[in-house]
């Protein structure tokens, strides 16, 4: 229990020793947004602009808080500092339902649901940013998120304040509780009273049928999926892809091929996320010659590919490795006009393995303007790590603070993870006390634990 106590009191005074840098930092930053903001402020008068004219500075000014506030989306603190200095700042510029509902996923990602409570009762004042449906998903969604499902259900109830209490609203909470594996209560609230409604509403169904796949409850899903006909609920193409995903991820992709060639004979006229779900299956089962062969089909009977399409393909053929296919059709996408997204670069990077070669195509897709999601940094960050070159851990670090947005706990483990791979133990000590002040949850490690008790022996014998 002693060891314990000193063990905090050491933290503690750390980060009283990190605390005029933090707050330094958190200044600085402030003036750089306040600069930021200004640079898309309009300097004449209201009275010089036609109506048309305000409506676009008002559209300018709304996304530049959002993109500011996307980027500051780990620091809750300074991003609610940023929302309430352009809140009561002498600008015209006056808060919308988006960039409340903004700042209220940050504050909710944190746990600041309090906080997020005030905002939603202040955004009531005017008609621009009322509360709307976005507003409880996203409530739902940070609080299934937490695992409080109790609250998110109260959340649900406290919408009809807003009017907003009907089925659209019902159908947000329990999709936000299949997604964050909280089937078991979904299917409770929807089917474990008499007086339920949603008994034969397919897209309830389909929710609870996803939540399942999930949880990979292979039972479950047959069950559902049979009591589906038993009940006469009707199923639609999102049902079946639904189905065939679950067939092709329990081990059984011959089983959604199957599915695919009964609906080809009935007649069913499938769209291109059915064919997505059937390539993906059939690369998996009967390889990707045959997966080819049926992208080729689907466009000859007049079903055109999206993105997603050639983003499986690409992926299937970087699984085998044929990088020379795989980039012929990257190429061929681009010529016909499907704009490669970052799940095309990361199906490349994912199994490329020369560090050159994979930060070359990293250069090449910033420069192309497909902007690296977090886990993208944190892809690439874990496989150089992996890989035991540390300078292109720090390069990519680097275009993450070029680029934004903030690192969150997953990049900075990434990172320290490389580092003490490496030996850096310092370093990593640096970063791990970084994530600390940002009030982001670090793992246990044990080389940092012998650090801080280094630290705590130090201290104590001053």
């Amino acid at each position: 229990m002693k060891c314990f106590v000193q063990f905090q009191a050491a933290r503690n005074k750390i980060m009283l020793l990190l605390l005029p840098s933090i707050i330094f930092r958190r200044r600085q930053n402030l003036l750089i947004l306040h600069h930021l903001s200004r640079s898309l402020s309009f300097s004449s008068t209201p009275d010089s602009f036609s109506h048309h004219n305000l409506r676009r500075q008002d559209l300018d000014q709304n996304t530049l808080v959002l993109r500011t506030l996307s980027l500051y989306s780990n620091d809750w603190k300074l991003a609610l500092d940023f929302f309430n200095w352009q809140l009561h700042s002498d600008s015209n510029f006056h808060h919308t339902t988006h960039t409340y509902n903004r700042i209220i996923d940050i504050l909710c990602k944190f746990f600041q649901f309090n906080n997020a409570w005030d905002l939603i009762h202040q955004m009531r004042k005017t008609h621009l940013s009322f509360p709307n449906r976005t507003t409880f998903r996203i409530l739902f969604n940070r609080y299934a998120s937490a695992h409080l499902v109790q609250e998110a259900i109260i959340a649900y109830n406290r919408s009809q304040d807003f009017n907003l209490k009907d089925e659209i609203t019902f159908s947000h909470l329990i999709d936000a509780l299949c997604e964050y594996k909280h089937v078991v209560e979904a299917a409770e609230i929807c089917f474990g009273k008499d007086d339920v409604h949603h008994l034969n509403n397919t897209k309830i169904y389909n929710t609870i049928l996803r939540g399942w796949l999930k949880l990979r409850w292979w039972s479950k899903c047959s069950e559902l999926w049979e009591e589906m006909d038993r009940r006469g609920v009707e199923k639609d193409l999102f049902s079946y892809t639904i189905y065939m995903d679950i067939q092709s991820k329990s081990g059984k992709p011959w089983k959604a091929v199957r599915m695919y060639k009964k609906m080809n004979k009935k007649g069913i006229k499938l769209d291109v996320v059915i064919y997505n779900t059937v390539i993906n299956a059939i690369g998996q089962s009967e390889g990707v010659d045959f997966a080819v062969r049926i992208f080729h089909e689907m466009a000859d009977l007049g079903c055109h590919p999206t993105v997603e399409t050639f983003n499986v393909i690409i992926n299937l053929l970087c699984q085998n490795r044929r990088f020379r296919e795989a980039h012929n059709l990257f190429v061929e996408m681009s010529k016909r006009g499907y704009s490669p997204n970052v799940v095309t670069y990361q199906s490349f990077f994912a199994y490329l393995e020369k560090p050159m070669q994979i930060l070359k195509l990293f250069d090449e897709m910033i420069v192309n303007g497909v902007r690296p999601r977090l886990d993208t940094y944190v892809l690439l960050m874990r496989k150089f790590g992996k890989l035991g070159f540390l300078r292109p851990v720090f390069l990519v670090w680097k275009k993450m603070e070029q680029h934004g947005p903030s690192p969150d706990n997953h990049t900075y483990n990434a990172l320290i993870d490389a580092l003490l791979h490496k030996g850096l133990i310092d370093m990593a000590k640096k970063y791990d006390d970084e994530m600390l002040a940002k009030g982001l949850s670090a793992k246990p490690r044990v080389e940092l634990d012998a650090k801080l008790m280094d630290t705590v022996k130090s201290i104590s014998s001053k």
